[in-house]
């Protein structure tokens, strides 16, 4: 099997997200790492974007799902954007990494999860 994966890393987004109310009072920023496997291995592409996973789109995307209400999980978020670029992108798989800025004496803190297409 010839696979590829196509990576977002760091992308940057606001959200309303924790678990006590007054966390969820303002918007905070989080980072989020996105790996994507397409359905076609990149040397079918034949140079083709509308035949693979379009990155730029992925990133609006997400950033605007992520500014759409309020969750208290970030494990929430990461299963909505695994979701939705299983869904509509045609990816055969994908790896959701975010991380939060919240923990005092953390770098940060964060969930992975990894899902395929059914």
């Amino acid at each position: 099997m010839n696979s590829g994966v196509i990576k977002i890393r760091g992308l940057e987004v606001e959200t309303r997200i924790g678990v006590p109310e007054e966390e969820r009072a303002e918007f905070q920023k989080l980072l989020i790492d996105i790996d994507m496997v397409p359905g076609a291995a990149f040397f079918a592409m034949g140079d083709d974007v509308a035949r693979t996973i379009d990155y730029h789109a992925v990133a609006v995307e997400v950033v605007s799902l992520a500014a759409t209400g309020e969750r208290r999980l970030i494990e929430t978020l990461a299963d909505e954007i695994a979701d939705h670029v299983l869904e509509r992108h045609a990816a055969r798989e994908v790896k959701v990494r975010i991380r939060k800025f919240i923990l005092p004496q953390t770098e940060w803190v964060g969930v992975v999860l990894s899902k395929a297409a059914e």
